[in-house]
């Protein structure tokens, strides 16, 4: 397995926005699209965006669509998630990236598709 890391999380207000980044040291080829994912407290894992190093495809949650971007960048093994227009109750959580295997894209959205996971960076968006 290998250990994805996040960064780029902190503390922001209403509206603002943050980008986080995740290495993915040897999960940056066409085998694999990497995924991002959140947790808030008592809450359960969602998804929210995932993209591939094949066809730079991708997908988001409902929740963030047209207010986060995913996107890649080969040469520096990295996967960013730019996220505007933050909201309190609905963005605030520990963000986590993952690595998946392509033939399993179609899954995307659920956690248990992917391998390889980060340690998590915690975003939190004050009102």
């Amino acid at each position: 397995q290998v250990r994805l890391v996040e960064s780029g999380g902190g503390l922001v207000q209403a509206g603002d926005s943050l980008r986080l980044s995740c290495a993915a040291p040897g999960r940056t080829s066409g085998r694999y699209f990497i995924g991002w994912f959140r947790q808030a407290p008592g809450k359960e894992r969602e998804f929210v965006a995932a993209i591939t190093f094949s066809s730079s495809s991708a997908v988001y949650a409902d929740s963030v669509k047209g207010r986060f971007t995913i996107s890649r960048d080969n040469e520096k093994k990295t996967v960013y998630l730019q996220m505007n227009s933050l909201k309190p109750e609905d963005d605030t959580a520990v963000y986590f990236c993952a690595a998946g295997q392509r033939y399993r894209w179609a899954d995307a959205m659920l956690s248990s598709t992917y391998d390889d996971w980060g340690q998590g960076t915690q975003v939190t968006v004050s009102s």
